[in-house]
């Protein structure tokens, strides 16, 4: 059993998912409470959980090529913010406990992330969301989720995505893709493998993060079975 856990989850986890009525919206009421049911479910094993939520479900890119980068970086990090600020009230809501943290300084809204009070937060039993990705524009929040990771000392980064795992190449674009049981971080960065950004293996590699366990977040109860330490998708590690 993991210790401490960063999950990673895009924002989509939130809404509904394709094909389901009201695709598209920006949150789906009975995904958001599935999403919370199954990180109080998580943390009552013991593990302690930090959230990396995305923003995609709000705010993804920009809208044309001439707007300017950062201005669209930023919204996205107030996209991840919201989200976060959304599942910690269900979890809350649903008798679990739960503190929000952001890169960035709105204490009227959330406690400004130091990792110091992050820990403090995971040691009183709370579920952990850091928001606001790394605080800084052109760093996606792959990358934040290594960065908490290797500054609270987490056993394990969970990355859930709409793949198995890992591929060698695009499992939707080529059927002959072949998807990675086991890959060490060098090996991730000098493929260049894309289902996480570089940055964030190098992070993990250079700060020695044991592992991350890439796999499908279709079906939520993959993170309580990967929590209790099933061998699901593919494991990256040092």
């Amino acid at each position: 059993m993991y210790k401490r856990i960063v999950l990673k989850l895009s924002g989509e986890t939130l809404a509904h998912g394709k094909g389901e009525a009201g695709a598209g919206s920006v949150y789906s009421p009975e995904r958001v409470e599935e999403t919370a049911r199954m990180l109080i479910k998580v943390a009552g094993t013991g593990a302690q959980l930090i959230v990396i939520l995305g923003g995609g479900n709000i705010w993804r890119g920009r809208f044309s090529s001439e707007m300017d980068a950062v201005t669209a970086d930023q919204m996205g990090m107030l996209a991840t913010i919201m989200n976060a600020l959304c599942a910690q009230d269900a979890v809350v809501r649903l008798g679990g406990k739960a503190k929000v943290f952001t890169a960035q300084e709105m204490t009227r809204f959330a406690e400004l992330y130091t990792r110091d009070r992050a820990d403090e937060a995971l040691n009183a039993g709370n579920i952990v969301f850091i928001a606001g990705g790394s605080g800084n524009p052109f760093f996606t929040t792959d990358t934040a989720a290594a960065l908490r990771a290797a500054e609270l000392g987490a056993d394990i980064v969970f990355k859930g995505t709409s793949a198995d795992g890992i591929y060698d190449k695009d499992p939707n674009k080529y059927p002959d893709a072949v998807m990675y049981s086991d890959i060490t971080y060098q090996e991730a960065i000098d493929k260049s493998l894309q289902v996480m950004d570089t940055a964030a293996f190098v992070i993990c590699r250079d700060r020695k993060v044991p592992a991350i366990r890439v796999f499908k977040m279709d079906e939520l109860d993959n993170i309580y079975l990967a929590a209790a330490g099933a061998e699901l998708g593919t494991l990256a590690h040092l």
